[in-house]
């Protein structure tokens, strides 16, 4: 009976499944990449908005602190988007006929909202708090960038679970003293740039952002100054020995040269629970 197939199938079928094969997992490789991608994640963009708000020029150059707009970013889960009076209450007296701010000044004559487009917009299955993260130390910097040099806002990290994840394995890298949270310019501790915390001794039920003190001067330099002070004697001990029976003790500090003791020891004082600690996935999905 004669061959239906040439010899030469044989290495065209092995050649197929091979070209197969590759191409499953380039086209698995590429659509791992596409999902990544600022076309996905809308990392970088900057989206167009009713007003070009700047928080460079908001934040850097007026000084402004973040709660002032975002005034439920400590009690909430959302930070809060201000409200037309917020922008009034400067814009009534400043830039009061600039052409760039029609749209709110027409907001407040109306009554209707400015319709803002979210930056960071998590899909609706993602739960995330803005309370329980600013007060377990984790700055506004390390989630939204250096707000204070945007001119115009955009997101620096993709927010991808994959991220989130990430710090939370180890969060100890991020976790800065709930004093420097609003701290854009917050640098991690170094040699040459120490942070000393001490952990306050008082009631158990303080809140979590009262615990710990942290400083990023020398607290030995001015106990020592205080102590050096000369005072006269009198009474039955000498004043200078009533005043300093009569004053607290101050906590013991403790110096941290680096993120990964500093973050460490916040992790404990700040009661954060570890990834083992995280069974439920309705933690951070609803």
């Amino acid at each position: 009976m004669a061959q239906i197939f040439d010899r030469s199938s044989n290495a065209l079928a092995r050649a197929s499944l091979v070209l197969t094969g590759l191409i499953v997992i380039a086209l698995g490789v590429t659509l791992d990449q596409l999902q990544r991608s600022p076309w996905v994640t809308r990392q970088g963009q900057r989206p167009d908005q009713p007003v070009p708000f700047s928080h460079k020029h908001h934040v850097q150059g007026l000084g402004l602190q973040c709660q002032y707009c975002h005034t439920t970013v400590e009690k909430s889960s959302y930070a809060g988007i201000p409200p037309t009076k917020t922008c009034i209450n400067c814009h009534a007296q400043i830039w009061t006929n600039a052409q760039l701010l029609e749209p709110v000044r027409s907001s407040w004559a109306t009554g209707q909202s400015l319709v803002w487009t979210k930056v960071h917009d998590l899909p609706d299955f993602a739960y995330f708090s803005h309370e329980i993260h600013v007060n377990k130390g984790i700055g506004c910097a390390s989630c939204h960038g250096r707000v204070d040099q945007m001119p115009l806002m955009y997101a620096q990290n993709t927010l991808q679970m994959e991220w989130c994840l990430d710090c939370h394995r180890n969060p100890a890298k991020n976790i800065r003293p709930t004093s420097e949270i609003y701290n854009m310019a917050w640098e991690k501790p170094a040699e040459d740039r120490p942070v000393w915390c001490a952990v306050n001794d008082g009631k158990t039920d303080a809140p979590t952002a009262q615990s710990v003190s942290c400083v990023t001067k020398d607290p030995g330099v001015a106990g020592a100054q205080l102590a050096a002070l000369e005072l006269p004697a009198h009474g039955p001990h000498g004043l200078a020995s009533d005043v300093t029976a009569a004053m607290p003790v101050a906590p013991a500090y403790k110096k941290f040269t680096s993120q990964d003791e500093l973050g460490h020891f916040l992790v404990v004082q700040y009661k954060i629970r570890t990834p083992k600690d995280l069974t439920s996935c309705e933690v951070c999905h609803r």
